[in-house]
């Protein structure tokens, strides 16, 4: 009878085949589910209800002014502010604003830029009308005013 000898097996090597699926699963997993950051409202922002609505077509060509009483009352006091990305900002800081918005895009596509203003409900006009002039001395014409459409009820 022979003898059988008992041979010590190896472990067998890690299979990486389905690896590069399994990343590129993951990669379009967070590319849907991340959410791009945006400004962080430092204003009381309730846009006013309106009834002739159109929606802006390319909103990557759309720059926001935010104008509103202060979230911190207590910091700031009750005076609208004007703000530009994430700060506070005077009214004559707005052309340099829109100068350096219109250096960070395709000079093809600078003339299509859309200024958009975010004014709060209760905001009195009078910033809203020396922004706009602002907007004017810096050649940014394209001027719109953000609003919720209004629910018939």
């Amino acid at each position: 009878m022979a003898k059988f000898k008992k041979r010590e097996k190896e472990m067998p090597g890690i299979q990486t085949s389905s690896l590069p699926d399994i990343v590129f699963m993951l990669i379009f997993f967070f590319m849907v589910a991340t959410v791009i950051r945006q400004n962080t409202l430092l204003v009381k922002n309730m846009r006013p209800q309106a009834t002739e609505v159109t929606k802006v077509e390319q909103k990557s060509l759309t720059e926001y002014l935010y104008m509103g009483a202060p979230v911190q009352r207590d910091v700031y006091g009750d005076a609208p502010k004007l703000q530009l990305d994430d700060a506070f900002a005077r009214v004559d800081e707005v052309r340099a604003f829109v100068e350096r918005k219109r250096a960070d895009t395709d000079p093809k596509l600078r003339t299509k830029i859309t200024w958009s203003l975010k004014v709060d409900v209760d905001t009195r006009m009078g910033i809203v009308t020396e922004v706009k002039q602002e907007l004017r001395k810096a050649d940014a014409l394209k001027i719109n005013y953000s609003a919720n459409q209004k629910i018939e009820q």
